[in-house]
Protein backbone atom coordinates (compact mmCIF):
# COMPACT_ATOMS: atom_id res chain seq x y z
CA UNK A 1 0.00 0.00 0.00
CA UNK A 2 1.26 3.45 -0.92
CA UNK A 3 1.86 6.25 1.58
CA UNK A 4 1.05 9.93 1.21
CA UNK A 5 2.60 12.67 3.34
CA UNK A 6 0.35 15.53 4.44
CA UNK A 7 0.74 18.34 6.95
CA UNK A 8 -2.04 20.23 8.69
CA UNK A 9 -2.64 23.07 11.12
CA UNK A 10 -4.78 22.78 14.26
CA UNK A 11 -8.17 24.53 14.18
CA UNK A 12 -9.28 26.88 16.93
CA UNK A 13 -12.69 27.99 15.63
CA UNK A 14 -15.57 25.64 14.87
CA UNK A 15 -18.99 25.81 13.24
CA UNK A 16 -20.42 26.66 9.82
CA UNK A 17 -19.20 30.25 9.75
CA UNK A 18 -15.62 29.31 10.60
CA UNK A 19 -15.66 26.47 8.05
CA UNK A 20 -16.88 28.85 5.31
CA UNK A 21 -14.05 31.27 6.08
CA UNK A 22 -11.50 28.43 5.90
CA UNK A 23 -12.82 27.29 2.52
CA UNK A 24 -12.53 30.86 1.19
CA UNK A 25 -8.82 30.67 2.09
CA UNK A 26 -8.54 27.42 0.05
CA UNK A 27 -8.29 25.30 3.20
CA UNK A 28 -10.22 22.09 3.91
CA UNK A 29 -11.54 21.39 7.44
CA UNK A 30 -10.58 17.90 8.65
CA UNK A 31 -11.07 15.59 11.63
CA UNK A 32 -8.83 12.78 12.83
CA UNK A 33 -10.61 10.05 14.81
CA UNK A 34 -9.12 7.11 16.67
CA UNK A 35 -7.00 6.15 19.66
CA UNK A 36 -9.38 7.90 22.05
CA UNK A 37 -8.76 11.44 20.83
CA UNK A 38 -10.34 13.58 18.13
CA UNK A 39 -8.18 16.23 16.46
CA UNK A 40 -9.65 19.01 14.31
CA UNK A 41 -7.30 20.58 11.79
CA UNK A 42 -7.09 22.07 8.30
CA UNK A 43 -5.09 21.17 5.21
CA UNK A 44 -4.42 23.06 2.01
CA UNK A 45 -6.87 22.01 -0.74
CA UNK A 46 -4.08 21.82 -3.34
CA UNK A 47 -2.10 19.39 -1.14
CA UNK A 48 -4.89 16.78 -1.00
CA UNK A 49 -5.81 16.67 -4.70
CA UNK A 50 -3.36 13.84 -5.46
CA UNK A 51 -4.72 11.92 -2.46
CA UNK A 52 -8.40 12.36 -3.33
CA UNK A 53 -8.43 12.02 -7.12
CA UNK A 54 -6.66 8.68 -7.46
CA UNK A 55 -7.97 5.12 -7.71
CA UNK A 56 -5.33 3.94 -5.22
CA UNK A 57 -5.95 3.46 -1.50
CA UNK A 58 -3.22 5.15 0.53
CA UNK A 59 -2.03 5.39 4.11
CA UNK A 60 -1.68 9.07 5.00
CA UNK A 61 1.24 10.18 7.17
CA UNK A 62 -0.29 13.24 8.85
CA UNK A 63 1.88 15.81 10.59
CA UNK A 64 -0.23 18.00 12.86
CA UNK A 65 1.45 20.45 15.24
CA UNK A 66 4.73 18.53 14.96
CA UNK A 67 3.13 15.17 15.84
CA UNK A 68 2.96 12.32 13.31
CA UNK A 69 -0.12 10.13 12.82
CA UNK A 70 -0.81 7.28 10.38
CA UNK A 71 -4.35 7.39 9.02
CA UNK A 72 -6.68 6.35 6.20
CA UNK A 73 -9.54 8.35 4.71
CA UNK A 74 -12.79 7.50 6.44
CA UNK A 75 -15.15 9.88 4.61
CA UNK A 76 -15.10 12.69 2.07
CA UNK A 77 -17.77 15.38 1.68
CA UNK A 78 -18.22 17.28 -1.57
CA UNK A 79 -20.45 20.23 -2.48
CA UNK A 80 -23.49 18.79 -4.32
CA UNK A 81 -23.33 21.25 -7.24
CA UNK A 82 -19.79 22.65 -7.44
CA UNK A 83 -18.07 19.32 -6.59
CA UNK A 84 -15.75 21.27 -4.28
CA UNK A 85 -14.15 19.28 -1.45
CA UNK A 86 -15.84 20.42 1.78
CA UNK A 87 -14.56 18.12 4.53
CA UNK A 88 -12.33 15.09 5.18
CA UNK A 89 -12.57 12.60 8.03
CA UNK A 90 -9.44 10.54 8.74
CA UNK A 91 -9.25 7.39 10.85
CA UNK A 92 -6.02 6.82 12.77
CA UNK A 93 -4.56 3.34 12.25
CA UNK A 94 -2.08 1.18 14.14
CA UNK A 95 -0.63 -2.33 13.74
CA UNK A 96 -2.85 -3.88 16.41
CA UNK A 97 -6.40 -3.07 15.27
CA UNK A 98 -7.75 -3.98 11.81
CA UNK A 99 -9.34 -1.30 9.65
CA UNK A 100 -11.93 -1.60 6.86
CA UNK A 101 -11.45 0.41 3.65
CA UNK A 102 -12.69 0.20 0.07
CA UNK A 103 -10.11 -1.13 -2.40
CA UNK A 104 -10.45 -1.23 -6.22
CA UNK A 105 -10.99 -4.59 -7.97
CA UNK A 106 -8.71 -5.69 -10.84
CA UNK A 107 -9.62 -8.61 -13.10
CA UNK A 108 -6.75 -10.64 -14.59
CA UNK A 109 -6.72 -13.44 -17.13
CA UNK A 110 -8.77 -14.25 -20.23
CA UNK A 111 -12.06 -15.90 -19.29
CA UNK A 112 -13.13 -19.17 -20.96
CA UNK A 113 -16.63 -17.75 -21.42
CA UNK A 114 -15.27 -14.80 -23.41
CA UNK A 115 -13.52 -17.23 -25.78
CA UNK A 116 -16.93 -18.89 -26.25
CA UNK A 117 -18.49 -15.57 -27.31
CA UNK A 118 -19.64 -14.18 -23.95
CA UNK A 119 -18.99 -10.76 -22.45
CA UNK A 120 -17.01 -10.29 -19.22
CA UNK A 121 -18.71 -7.87 -16.83
CA UNK A 122 -17.13 -6.33 -13.73
CA UNK A 123 -20.11 -5.86 -11.40
CA UNK A 124 -18.34 -4.20 -8.43
CA UNK A 125 -15.57 -1.64 -8.85
CA UNK A 126 -14.54 -1.59 -5.16
CA UNK A 127 -14.70 -4.10 -2.31
CA UNK A 128 -14.50 -3.48 1.45
CA UNK A 129 -11.27 -5.01 2.74
CA UNK A 130 -10.61 -5.57 6.45
CA UNK A 131 -7.00 -5.96 7.64
CA UNK A 132 -4.16 -4.44 9.61
CA UNK A 133 -3.23 -1.31 7.64
CA UNK A 134 0.21 -2.68 6.69
CA UNK A 135 -1.48 -5.70 5.01
CA UNK A 136 -4.00 -3.69 2.97
CA UNK A 137 -3.55 -4.34 -0.77
CA UNK A 138 -3.42 -1.69 -3.50
CA UNK A 139 -5.97 -3.71 -5.48
CA UNK A 140 -8.04 -6.86 -5.01
CA UNK A 141 -6.81 -9.05 -7.87
CA UNK A 142 -9.39 -11.56 -9.16
CA UNK A 143 -8.35 -14.26 -11.66
CA UNK A 144 -11.14 -14.89 -14.21
CA UNK A 145 -9.32 -17.47 -16.38
CA UNK A 146 -11.59 -20.38 -15.33
CA UNK A 147 -14.81 -18.35 -15.61
CA UNK A 148 -17.14 -20.03 -18.12
CA UNK A 149 -20.10 -18.74 -20.09
CA UNK A 150 -22.98 -17.82 -17.77
CA UNK A 151 -20.80 -18.28 -14.65
CA UNK A 152 -19.94 -15.73 -11.98
CA UNK A 153 -17.51 -15.04 -9.13
CA UNK A 154 -18.99 -14.01 -5.79
CA UNK A 155 -17.33 -12.64 -2.65
CA UNK A 156 -17.69 -16.11 -1.03
CA UNK A 157 -15.38 -17.51 -3.77
CA UNK A 158 -12.54 -15.10 -2.90
CA UNK A 159 -9.96 -16.09 -0.28
CA UNK A 160 -6.81 -14.19 0.66
CA UNK A 161 -4.07 -14.73 3.26
CA UNK A 162 -3.47 -11.31 4.83
CA UNK A 163 -6.92 -9.73 4.56
CA UNK A 164 -10.60 -10.59 4.28
CA UNK A 165 -13.45 -9.14 2.23
CA UNK A 166 -16.13 -7.49 4.39
CA UNK A 167 -18.91 -7.35 1.76
CA UNK A 168 -21.87 -9.75 1.82
CA UNK A 169 -20.94 -13.24 0.63
CA UNK A 170 -23.45 -13.46 -2.25
CA UNK A 171 -22.34 -10.17 -3.89
CA UNK A 172 -21.36 -10.82 -7.53
CA UNK A 173 -17.90 -9.44 -8.35
CA UNK A 174 -17.61 -10.49 -12.02
CA UNK A 175 -19.56 -12.62 -14.46
CA UNK A 176 -19.56 -13.72 -18.08
CA UNK A 177 -22.86 -12.87 -19.72
CA UNK A 178 -24.17 -14.68 -22.78
CA UNK A 179 -24.40 -12.57 -25.94
CA UNK A 180 -26.47 -13.08 -29.09
CA UNK A 181 -23.41 -14.42 -30.88
CA UNK A 182 -22.78 -17.02 -28.18
CA UNK A 183 -26.45 -18.08 -28.20
CA UNK A 184 -26.39 -18.54 -31.98
CA UNK A 185 -23.31 -20.80 -31.69
CA UNK A 186 -25.23 -23.05 -29.29
CA UNK A 187 -28.24 -23.35 -31.61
Amino acid sequence: MKTFELSGELRNEFGKKAAKELRKQDLVPCNLYGNGENITFTVNAADVRKLIYTPDTMVVELTIAGKKHNAVIKELQFHPVKEQLLHIDFLEVNDKKPVTVEVPVQLVGHAEGVKAGGKLSLEVRKLKVSAIYTNLPDRVVVDVTELGLGKRIQVADLHFDNYCIANVKDLVVAQVKATRASKQQDA
